[in-house]
């Protein structure tokens, strides 16, 4: 007589049961836990609104200081050309002096391109900006309280990364209207218009990887913190390279050729430029996988290396204080 055999007599069986338990436990803690944090950060949806809506206001500053040396640059173009054809007694007028100024171009970008190109870093900078994170993995490691992360079955890696993703979904939940409005108002500056499919979708993957990297850039930063009890120095140094290397402050193909090639083989353009260089079709067709490539890798990079740290200072933590 043939004997029924229980599945769980099957070691093979019997291991894939138990990892399958494993991964749903986990995905109904993750679940939890963003849907906890994303209650948190809804409270505050009104400050959210006004907050973001206020971060736009500096572009107005922007498109004046921006016209301004356009307009200069247009301005002395045209009085050298005046002083080479020899009319001296004839001026250029407004209309001219407008049309002069449109045309210029400062690292292959126009003037309304470089008003649409801060309005993108802002969008990218939204994505890629980690405030607080790495202060607050220092002030947890020396004042004790990562303890609660070892002893109980929680990631802190994988519990600060699905924080972060519900705090990026409330903000942009909230500040979707805001962000629509400024973007309506100035849609004039968008001279190439709404870039084709392929570019959109590499857009896309720009900020979702660039929000990725500046989250494991600044936890690895965080870390340090196993080995130096305060980390702000570092951190005013990164904050300080990062505003002028990401392209935050201007694009980085205004930078003199001899440094511009340096500034590209970081990792910090892809938090600000590269997104915003992409969606205005600043990056050639030809060079983009290849580009879109070494932002994965450097993503890799500070996975690896953010996994690495946490891991040899969770083995040398002494777990003083709280």
């Amino acid at each position: 007589m043939a004997t029924a055999t229980s599945s769980f007599d099957d070691p093979d069986l019997d291991s894939h049961h138990v990892a399958a338990t494993t991964w749903s436990s986990r995905v109904r803690v993750w679940k939890k836990i963003f849907s906890t944090a994303l209650s948190e950060r809804l409270v505050y949806r009104g400050d959210f609104a006004l907050g973001t809506l206020m971060r736009f206001l500096p572009i107005v500053t922007q498109i004046f200081l921006w016209w301004a040396i356009y307009d200069s640059i247009a301005a002395s173009e045209a009085a050298e050309q005046m002083v080479e054809s020899a009319v001296g007694g004839s001026e250029t007028n407004d209309s001219e002096l407008s049309s002069a100024t449109e045309a210029v171009q400062i690292g292959g970008f126009g003037f309304r391109d470089m008003v649409a190109y801060y309005l993108i870093t802002m969008l990218a900078r939204a994505f890629s900006s980690m405030p607080g994170l790495a202060s607050g993995i220092a002030l947890q490691i020396r004042e004790g309280e990562i303890k609660r992360y070892l002893i109980q079955p929680i990631d802190l890696i994988g519990f600060l990364l699905i924080n972060r993703i519900a705090h990026k979904v409330a903000y942009y939940a909230i500040a979707f209207a805001p962000f629509g409005l400024v973007f309506f108002l100035c849609r004039d500056y968008f001279v190439g218009g709404f870039p084709p499919p392929h570019l959109f979708a590499a857009f896309v993957g720009s900020l979702v990887m660039g929000f990725l990297i500046g989250f494991f850039l600044e936890a690895a930063i965080g870390m340090i913190g196993f080995w130096f009890l305060e980390v702000s120095s570092l951190l005013f140094l990164y904050m300080l390279f990062s505003f002028f290397l990401s392209g935050h402050m201007f694009p980085i193909s205004l930078l003199p050729d001899s440094i511009e090639w340096f500034v590209n083989l970081l990792p910090l353009k892809y938090l600000a430029y590269f997104p915003a260089a992409v969606f205005l079709g600043k990056i050639p067709d030809e060079d983009l996988p290849m580009e879109m490539a070494i932002e994965a890798a450097w993503l890799t990079f500070f996975i690896v290396v953010c996994r690495w740290s946490y891991s040899r200072g969770v083995a040398r933590y002494s777990g003083y204080g709280g």
